[in-house]
């Protein structure tokens, strides 16, 4: 696990490339490494993060036994042995990148599609000048590029085109989509020019022609026909999981998993440490403070699997004296808090390990959120006409969690993925955005509900997991758990999100995961009760997060006094100032439901005051 960047570029040099490698140390700490061709304007930046092959050999920029291409790489390729039996030659180190970049040499941009991993990959070829981006299947990776009529830059992250001193123009335009779902969606950043490559994708990039080719999408996976025979999907989605925890367990350096105590970081644990030739590490972490604390949860489950469990147990101080410098990382608006917890967890496990696995992906591949219920009954053409009497009826209602729901049936019907998803969040619906920002559309949102295209007809619950995992899993859960755990040193796998996983989980029968009985998630809990008791999970689901809430009626209520104060909304001149202020008055005199809609205008103000 690495940090990439680099520029083809005629206006860039040593010094630019030298700044932008440093942007990313914390990615990287074990080496550095720079590949500069100035009179190709070509230059890679890596800073490594050891895990295969602890050799100097394996450090990189790193060019092909023909001298003619040369590599930067983040990630992990968990097939690296097989392809280099395909290969057929001798290989100088035991790495996965000299693996790629003789497989690239070999089948040229095609070799992606062997592939089984998480990576971002830029590789230049010195005889044709042509750049190519790769990314892979899911998004776990990261690569965003910034792109102008002379300069094209990439990195890993977007401090790493910033320390180049090109500037940076903030698009408000973006504002709207980032307060409807609580960060920045699809292929776009915060700034004009300056995007994310997208998932499953690679670019070419020779002369002035940039052009982005698709190999990969979850559209192309879904079968006409569902498996309907329920031994048979538990079964395979057991081996398939078996298969890629397996690969993902494979490191030279120490290793171990996140266990919250819940249903997907269990299952990830439980098979990692009955397939681990040595005693698994796991972690968890709470506070002790918090209404509802899982680490006690984890413990158990720990002690069932016989792994060498730490668990770290924070006071309100711990956290609240790394917040704002954890926030301050994510480069551009994010509003998901759960990022300090991924932090403070990945903190302490880098004390111990630098590989861990975990759960992420269970909920959206196997229905495990409330909002696919949501979904559901809105889709129902009856509720559906009636939607305005209903959230008339609940708005009224003295039961906070009423109000919420009055919140979903305000919604648009063609944007409706997208409104369930914000109002299970508690976020900013367009119809509220519209009267609090000066100006707003709602282009981006469109795009995000757009149909898919795919082989058979999905139910509306299908629909909005379907949603979560193309948008929320890779734009908002992947990003934090990316950046949280790289501000660490500590390198992350996610073996649900193995693409084999993925396509087998895509065309299992929806009531196998949503069960008839109400039960979530089914399939999957079914295959963890397997290895640990059922009655360890007898208990509702809580997730982990830090108490927002009481924190901003208290502790960070100076955050409000100072992002949220006339003055400053009136500096930004985007707002409807009597409307946030109105918007906060209310938070301050007890409905609290309003905490994340006050959170998100807290990050973005923060960072729009900031650049």
């Amino acid at each position: 696990m690495c940090g990439i960047t680099g520029f083809l570029s005629p206006n860039m040099g040593k010094v630019h490339l030298s700044k932008m490698t440093d942007a990313l140390a914390h990615r990287g700490p074990d080496a550095f490494g720079l590949f500069h061709k100035p009179e190709l304007h070509i230059g890679l930046g890596h800073r490594r993060l050891s895990i295969l092959d602890l050799s100097t050999k394996a450090n990189q920029p790193m060019t092909s036994h023909c001298n003619r291409y040369a590599i930067v790489f983040n990630g992990e390729i968990y097939n690296y042995h097989e392809i280099a039996s395909e290969l057929q030659s001798a290989l100088i180190t035991n790495s996965d990148t000299e693996v790629i970049l003789e497989a690239f040499c070999k089948w040229g941009a095609d070799f992606v599609h062997k592939l089984n991993g998480m990576f971002a990959i830029s590789i230049f070829d010195t005889q044709t000048k042509s750049l190519y981006l790769f990314r892979d299947r899911l998004g776990i990776k990261p690569l965003y590029y910034y792109r102008d009529e002379t300069n094209f830059l990439f990195g890993s992250e977007l401090k790493s085109i910033k320390a180049s001193g090109i500037q940076l123009k903030i698009n408000k335009g973006i504002i709207t989509p980032y307060l409807h779902l609580g960060y920045i969606p699809q292929n776009h950043t915060i700034y004009y020019d300056t995007y994310k490559l997208p998932a499953g994708s690679y670019a070419i990039l020779r002369g002035n022609h940039f052009k982005v080719h698709s190999f990969w999408e979850p559209e192309n996976c879904i079968e006409k026909d569902t498996i309907w025979n329920y031994n048979v999907a538990k079964k395979t989605l057991n081996q398939e999981l078996n298969l890629a925890i397996e690969k993902r367990l494979i490191s030279d350096v120490p290793l171990g998993t996140f266990l919250s105590g819940g249903i997907d970081s269990s299952l990830v644990s439980a098979i990692a440490a009955k397939q681990s030739s040595t005693k698994l590490n796991t972690f968890s972490i709470g506070f002790k403070d918090a209404k509802h604390n899982e680490s006690g949860y984890a413990a158990k489950v720990a002690n069932h699997l016989k792994t060498s469990h730490h668990e770290f147990l924070l006071t309100k101080d711990d956290a609240l004296g790394e917040l704002e410098e954890i926030t301050d990382n994510f480069d551009q608006p994010f509003a998901d808090s759960s990022a300090l917890p991924t932090y403070l967890v990945a903190k302490m496990a880098k004390k111990h390990v630098s590989v861990c696995l975990s759960g992420d992906g269970g909920d959206e591949l196997f229905m495990g959120y409330g909002s696919y219920s949501w979904a559901k009954r809105l889709s129902n053409p009856l509720i559906w006409s009636l939607r305005k009497p209903i959230s008339n009826l609940l708005s009224f209602s003295p039961n906070p969690i009423h109000n919420r729901a009055s919140w979903l049936f305000k919604g648009s019907k063609q944007n409706t993925k997208s409104h369930v998803f914000s109002q299970e969040q508690y976020l900013f619906s367009e119809q509220e955005i519209s009267t609090i920002l000066k100006s707003s559309n709602s282009v981006h949102i469109d795009s995000l509900n757009k149909e898919p295209s795919i082989n058979r007809v999905f139910t509306a619950s299908e629909n909005q997991a379907f949603f979560d995992l193309n948008n929320y899993l890779k734009d908002d859960l992947l990003v934090k758990v990316d950046m949280a755990s790289m501000q660490n040193s500590l390198e992350v796998r996610v073996p649900l999100l193995d693409h084999n996983v993925v396509s087998l989980a895509l065309n299992i029968s929806e009531k196998f995961k949503a069960h008839p009985n109400g039960t979530q998630k089914h399939i999957l809990k079914e295959v963890l009760y397997d290895y640990v008791p059922k009655q360890y999970f007898d208990r509702p689901k809580w997730g982990f997060s830090i108490p927002l809430q009481n924190w901003l009626q208290n502790e960070l209520h100076y955050l409000i006094d100072k992002y949220l104060n006339t003055a400053t909304l009136t500096e930004l001149d985007i707002y409807n100032v009597t409307k946030i202020k109105m918007l906060v008055k209310r938070f301050e005199n007890g409905e609290t439901i309003l905490y994340n809609k006050i959170w998100s205008l807290i990050m973005l103000n923060r960072y729009l005051l900031q650049n």
